[in-house]
């Protein structure tokens, strides 16, 4: 009787659970692992869970005389999670047949994310042959039975979901049993993978995850609203502000463009550009990034491939960043450039007042499909002339919720992003991410303004930022060693983080980096270091829901290719010598190029990439493995080199380096390659002066410039 009341109880207070099984197909040898958000959570399972399962509570809970009155017919055992004996009994216990019911964790979370897990669940599991059923609860951390941070955005009855798992056999690898990571990790996995496949909504686009948010996020007070995204106008902006403007602005923009169309964006990192795409993309239009800094004949070229029509841009722009003769080749390709200034101007009253009833009434302006296209971005052209990935809606969302699921953000952090919106981990990561996760966050239009970005983490005490190696090192050579003090997460992306710069930022600044790895194509998360799953040299752990497999490539001994598939990986690529048609991923798989080695942990390690080779008289010589060779001899932080492999008549292919120091000469290659015991192939053929080395707007090294000043200056010599 008393059950039935508690789940009565809990089903009139908006509780809802779930199971992905029939409830009479769950085993009665069980061991169900549940996170731990609030004083309610033995209550759900007590009410809802089959079976009559034992309750290991922790000490906080177990001593609780409420929680013990309302479970007083339950069996209920309290357990610590590091007293061997407690786990002994454990297992006597599911021996003779009983479930029970864990929470790994060990006590109350009091932000929301999972917090620390011990191995109890995974090695009782592994004793007994019990398999584990993987719990996930959500919204119960904005009740008042939770613990979390008061400026989380309690209410008196929120929704709250509860999602019960498939029961997993625990198969353990013999060579790992007693390796605790591993045993913590299996849990761990569990419950993420619930986490993900809990939060993730299949059904949202981009415009109605922000009108999503807007209700979850928005308020922080009876009349007041929170101010979330800024730029370096500092006009801060709450949600309303935004989702009133891209109404507004997303109605004009269909006076000259029609449904599906494909429309280009050349905004730096500014509300407005913000605006401007959620503007396109509330009414069915797909913004196209462009990547303004790779010069006219490319954004030309960008235009083309994706079919644009239209570039929505800022007359104060292109005067500052002097971009005149871009748009006049825009132009004489029949591209049609729009002027925010203009469309503002042609905004009238009734115009507001309509944007008003649209916001005020939460209406989707034109319905759309996930699966349609929400985004095109280019690659950076480091292999050739850019090809356009397309995103959809279901990608981009799938994404940032796979990135929540790795790193929790609070409404008291503040994501600093200089990193431009035409590059995936700028769009996605340092802008839709906190966005969607009611953090604030600040866009600042270059990242090339080291002094001036260092003094604004100071100033407004920014506690998350966004970099390329190549930036962190600049960071360390100019910062205040307090401009990071408020930083508690810095990641590293779009290139490989050196050593040094690593030990710099964690000597001098005080910062550790979190590296990471993402292509384009897949939106662009696939693993990132964590506080929780950490390891230099490596770049993470996979994000929920990614499948991966490791293909041989010709040629190369050590590594293999990565190939992944999931909700993230883009729905296509459109060529340049093809344009405005979609090149499906075949199967779903995504072959990355990159060359990979995944320990027993499942931590990823690229060792080299499929096309940074040069077949040099038949034999694959790596240009990753030079570049190596070349700044382990000459270890000055100033010294940059590139290093690029041009065709020759006899051998095939040359090898060439080009560095920022005269001083570098093949004789010093020759020496360092012949202790190393490597084959002369290794060894530079050219070595070039160059004072600066092509790099682009992210920091990523540009070889195919690189290449091409190359092949210039030999033609001329």
């Amino acid at each position: 009787m008393t059950k039935f009341l508690i789940r009565f109880l809990l089903r009139a207070i908006k509780i809802r659970v779930s199971f992905q099984l029939n409830e009479k197909d769950y085993p009665q040898k069980a061991i169900y692992v549940s996170n731990h958000v609030s004083w309610l959570d033995p209550l759900i399972m007590f009410a809802f869970l089959p079976n009559n399962p034992v309750f290991l509570l922790h000490t906080r809970l177990y001593r609780n005389k409420w929680l013990r009155f309302f479970l007083r017919q339950a069996e209920i055992i309290e357990y610590n999670y590091m007293d061997v004996q407690d786990t002994k009994k454990v297992i006597e216990l599911l021996n003779q047949g009983r479930c029970c019911v864990m929470f790994p964790e060990g006590c109350m979370t009091n932000n929301g994310d999972i917090m620390k897990v011990y191995e109890a669940p995974a090695v009782i599991a592994d004793r007994t042959g019990a398999n584990l059923v993987p719990i996930w609860i959500s919204g119960a951390e904005y009740s008042p039975f939770s613990e979390t941070d008061i400026h989380q955005p309690h209410r008196l009855f929120p929704k709250i979901k509860v999602k019960v798992g498939a029961p997993h056999d625990v198969q353990m690898d013999e060579k790992l049993k007693k390796n605790r990571d591993y045993l913590r990790d299996l849990t761990y996995h569990l419950l993420n993978d619930m986490r993900f496949n809990t939060n993730y909504k299949t059904n949202l686009t981009l415009f109605h995850q922000l009108l999503r948010v807007s209700r979850i996020y928005g308020k922080s007070g009876l009349f007041s609203r929170r101010k979330i995204i800024e730029d370096i106008n500092r006009q801060p902006q709450t949600y309303m502000d935004i989702l009133l403007k891209s109404y507004i602005l997303g109605k004009k923009f269909t006076g000259f463009t029609r449904k599906s169309e494909r429309v280009g964006l050349m905004l730096p990192n500014t509300v407005a550009n913000v605006v401007a795409f959620f503007g396109l993309s509330a009414y069915a239009r797909v913004p196209v990034m462009l990547n303004f800094s790779q010069g006219s004949s490319v954004v030309c070229s960008m235009c083309r491939t994706a079919e644009v029509k239209h570039v929505i841009t800022s007359k104060a722009f292109i005067l500052k960043a002097k971009m005149q003769d871009t748009v006049s080749a825009l132009e004489k390709e029949g591209v049609k450039i729009v002027y925010l200034e203009n469309v503002a101007k042609k905004i009238s009253l009734k115009d507001k007042l309509a944007g008003l009833w649209a916001y005020k009434t939460k209406k989707i302006p034109v319905e759309q499909k996930t699966s349609d296209e929400a985004v095109i971005l280019f690659t950076s052209g480091s292999e050739g002339f850019p090809k356009a990935v397309v995103l959809s809606h279901s990608n981009v969302v799938a994404n940032i919720q796979q990135t929540c699921c790795m790193a929790k953000l609070s409404l008291q952090d503040l994501m600093f992003n200089s990193l431009p919106m035409f590059h995936s981990f700028g769009l996605t990561v340092g802008t839709f991410f906190p966005l969607f996760s009611g953090a604030r966050v600040f866009l600042f239009p270059s990242p090339l303004l080291y002094r001036t970005i260092t003094e604004l983490l100071y100033e407004l005490k920014a506690t998350i930022t966004v970099a390329t190696d190549t930036f962190y090192r600049m960071y360390t050579k100019i910062s205040h060693p307090y401009d990071f003090k408020s930083v508690r997460l810095c990641y590293a992306g779009a290139e490989a983080v050196k050593e040094d710069t690593r030990q710099q930022m964690a000597e001098r600044l005080g910062c550790q980096l979190m590296e990471g790895y993402g292509t384009t194509e897949c939106a662009p998360i696939l693993c990132v270091n964590t506080f929780l799953f950490n390891k230099f040299g490596t770049l993470g752990r996979l994000a929920p829901a990614i499948e991966y497999k490791l293909e041989e490539v010709q040629g190369i001994k050590h590594g293999k290719e990565l190939c992944v598939r999931g909700p993230n990986v883009m729905k296509g690529y459109i060529f340049a010598d093809n344009p405005g048609v979609l090149v499906p991923v075949k199967d779903g798989w995504y072959h990355t190029g990159d060359v990979v080695v995944v320990d027993d942990l499942g931590f990823v390690k690229i060792v080299d990439r499929v096309k940074r080779f040069a077949k040099i008289a038949g034999e694959m010589i790596s240009l990753t493995a030079v570049e190596a060779i070349a700044n382990e001899i000459w270890k000055s932080e100033d010294f940059r080199c590139g290093i690029v492999a041009i065709p020759h008549p006899k051998k095939g292919e040359q090898i060439v380096c080009v560095s920022n120091s005269k001083e570098a000469s093949k004789e010093q290659f020759s020496q360092k390659v012949q202790k190393k015991g490597l084959s002369e192939l290794y060894v530079p053929s050219v070595f070039m002066f160059k004072e600066e080395i092509p790099i682009f707007a992210t920091g990523k090294a540009d070889n195919v410039s690189l290449k091409k000043w190359v092949l210039k200056e030999l033609e001329e010599k």
